[in-house]
């Protein structure tokens, strides 16, 4: 399932005429031997995977991506209309397979496959099912790909970054979660939207799990590099802290809302991931709210745990985790968040 049926096959027998297509110059020396393509793997063809690779695509991040679901039909189909828009896209080769042996040699494996949540299903059995996949899943991927950074976005993604950590044997650094990557980008347009400014001048962040314990930083929001809290209390303006806490929780359920609305959730998180990509594969330094192994940070303790905080990313993953000041009331909601998490890890045995 690596191409379509049409190819550069085109002579007599299906003879290859790309060596007769085009002519050497004199003089020419061979290709380098360290020059190597970027290549990264999807798993999952639904529609976070595709809005993923979609956005990943036009935005010219990789020079192959490779698709991989269980879904034969519709994997080849998604491959295909996707190979069908070459001629309005950057040169990509786009390939497909079942088998994770095709995800060889990826800098990125972006893995969103996963069970959906089953209507009145506890989230414990929807972590254990998740868990049953992850063991089918990640370790044929860490093979095929030693060297590569495991990129988490299936959900719960807090507690399946550690279930893919704990399977893959990989350093921490080279296992991180969407996180809150794309809550802070929903947190940034609320805040905009109330200021009437630009969300990319508004510096926020969401940390902690990415769910209902979520933490919202309201100490350190800056717009133009402004803090916001200390300069109405400079200036004398009241505000409600109902207020504040209103917009978190529009923050929280940002997502259900979209579903119920249109039944699924993918483009901003196609964007949030892709963002992503560009900073670890450009080796771009930039800071994200992202799910990262916690432990000994910001007064965590208890375990193992990943959780977002804001990090810095590049070429080797996890470069580090910014030292932020946190008001003593964030503090003690970010432990109690990653308390949390800790307890439905302590449930799965690994």
């Amino acid at each position: 399932m690596q191409k379509s049926a049409s190819s550069l096959a085109l002579g007599p027998g299906g003879l290859d005429i790309a060596q007769s297509f085009f002519k050497p110059i004199h003089g020419a020396s061979p290709p380098s031997a360290t020059s190597r393509n970027t290549k990264i793997s999807v798993i999952g063809v639904g529609n976070v995977g595709m809005a993923i690779a979609q956005t990943i695509l036009t935005q010219d991040l990789a020079d192959e991506i490779a698709l991989v679901d269980v879904n034969a039909d519709k994997l080849r189909g998604e491959m295909l209309d996707l190979q069908h828009a070459a001629a309005f896209l950057p040169r990509t080769t786009i390939s497909a397979s079942v088998d994770y042996s095709s995800t060889t040699g990826s800098d990125l494996v972006i893995v969103t496959a996963g069970a959906r949540q089953i209507p009145g299903e506890s989230r414990l059995n929807l972590v254990q099912r998740n868990l049953a996949l992850f063991s089918k899943i990640i370790p044929p991927l860490s093979a095929a790909s030693p060297e590569t950074i495991l990129l988490i976005v299936s959900n719960p993604v807090d507690v399946l970054t550690y279930v893919a950590w704990k399977l893959s044997g990989l350093p921490a650094n080279r296992v991180i979660g969407s996180g809150t990557n794309l809550d802070s980008s929903r947190f940034r347009f609320l805040i905009a939207d109330h200021l009437d400014v630009n969300a990319q001048d508004v510096q926020a962040y969401i940390m902690g799990e990415h769910g209902d314990s979520s933490v919202a930083l309201w100490s350190s929001i800056s717009v133009g590099g402004v803090p916001i809290l200390s300069f109405l209390e400079r200036q004398q303006i009241a505000y409600e802290k109902q207020t504040l806490e209103k917009i978190h929780k529009e923050v929280v359920q940002g997502a259900h809302e979209v579903i119920g609305l249109k039944g699924y959730t993918s483009w901003a998180i196609g964007y949030s991931v892709a963002n992503l990509a560009r900073t670890i594969l450009r080796d771009q330094h930039k800071v994200h709210p992202v799910s990262v192994l916690a432990k000994g940070l910001y007064g965590i303790d208890g375990g193992d745990v990943f959780i977002s905080l804001p990090t810095q990313l590049g070429r080797n993953g996890v470069l580090g985790v910014t030292n932020l000041h946190l008001s003593e009331e964030e503090s003690q909601q970010l432990q109690k968040s990653a308390k949390t998490i800790l307890e439905v890890q302590s449930q799965l045995g690994l």
